[in-house]
């Protein structure tokens, strides 16, 4: 029995639906970490760094999610794999050709689903165990899922070895004989070593030189079309994000603030805020002038957020709605979203091509 029928047994309810090409849906989630205070540990409040987030990823894409450091975008991807519990909301995924709400399972189910799903992180030389040789380290997944052993798992080594680009004569080696680019390769070998279908990649590619970047890029782009994988791409480089994804999404203090395709989102953006972060994005041209939108005021505090649109104290286009009432996650065309009153009305500055 394929782990889809086997949920679908010990389910009295009725199996969630997805859009058929989607991979991954995220509905309402929420990731509220509390405050606590006194001797007690009296809860005083919540860091709502997930804050109602409804997002999707079709088969076999890219979505990049940008955002400001600090508004829950490697939360939000611990999240979904459940590496941290979510407070509320459901996190959909297709396994077997079924929908699984991800957010509903319990633990003895959670071991089977997590070889559709891995993790890329952001510092290459933390995440991988110092006391490991490689052989180890992209072998365990291996090991842990009863999928390869002895020689088949040292084969399996191997192999994935090559398809990242890296000499088998390492596999005895310890992390602290490599750079931090060829860390990042060996962390995506680890990644790889149980066929996922779903990576969630956090940063990959901000803790290395430049050069080093663009081959690391260039080999996520080839892997995804030689296994068919689906990224989840949490960035905060716009141009690494422009360059990778397919569509990208915008989080501001927890909050999905717009969702598209990556030429239209970075031509055509629908909120304020995006319009901010595209006006900042350097282009290799001297003689074109740069008209960065200098927002005002503080990035609003995820412990207590503004009243309404979280964004309308730094909003140029605010008006009295927006303090008020949150604003509705609005499909403003094909697959681009955006949350804003106005994101019918205004017409904003995209990057200039």
């Amino acid at each position: 029995m394929n782990f889809s029928k086997q949920v679908s047994a010990n389910s009295t309810q009725m199996p969630p639906t997805m859009e058929p090409g989607l991979l991954l849906e995220v509905r309402n989630l929420k990731k509220y970490f509390p405050i606590e205070q006194g001797f007690l540990r009296r809860v005083v409040g919540h860091v709502r760094a997930v804050d109602d987030v409804s997002l999707s990823v079709p088969e076999g894409k890219t979505l990049g999610l940008v955002g400001e450091s600090g508004c829950g975008k490697t939360t939000l991807g611990r999240c979904i794999l459940r590496a941290i519990e979510p407070s509320a909301g459901h996190v959909l995924m297709r396994v077997d050709g079924q929908a699984v709400d991800i957010t509903s399972l319990p633990s003895n189910q959670m071991r089977a689903i997590r070889r559709h799903m891995q993790m890329v992180f952001q510092d290459p030389y933390s995440s991988l165990d110092p006391r490991k040789t490689i052989l180890d380290i992209v072998g365990e997944p291996l090991r842990l899922n009863k999928i390869a052993e002895g020689r088949d798992l040292q084969q399996r080594v191997r192999e994935l070895m090559e398809v990242v680009g890296l000499d088998v004569r390492y596999l005895k080696r310890y992390p602290h004989a490599f750079s931090g680019g060829q860390r990042q390769r060996i962390g995506l070998a680890r990644a790889l070593s149980i066929n996922p279908k779903l990576i969630v990649c956090d940063e990959p590619v901000s803790a290395l030189d430049v050069s080093v970047q663009a081959q690391i890029l260039n080999l996520f782009q080839d892997l995804q079309k030689k296994f068919n994988l689906t990224y989840l791409f949490v960035a905060h480089d716009l141009s690494v994000v422009e360059h990778i994804s397919d569509e990208v999404a915008v989080m501001y203090v927890g909050k999905v603030v717009e969702q598209a395709e990556t030429e239209e989102l970075f031509l055509h953006p629908k909120h304020p805020y995006t319009e901010a972060l595209l006006s900042a994005v350097p282009r290799p041209d001297p003689a074109r002038p740069l008209h960065e939108i200098q927002l005002q005021g503080e990035i609003a505090n995820p412990a207590n957020p503004p009243s309404g649109c979280y964004f309308h104290p730094r909003c140029r286009y605010a008006k009295e709605v927006c303090r008020a009432e949150a604003p509705p996650r609005l499909e403003v065309g094909p697959r681009h979203f955006a949350a804003c009153h106005f994101a019918h009305e205004l017409s904003l500055l995209g990057v200039e091509t």
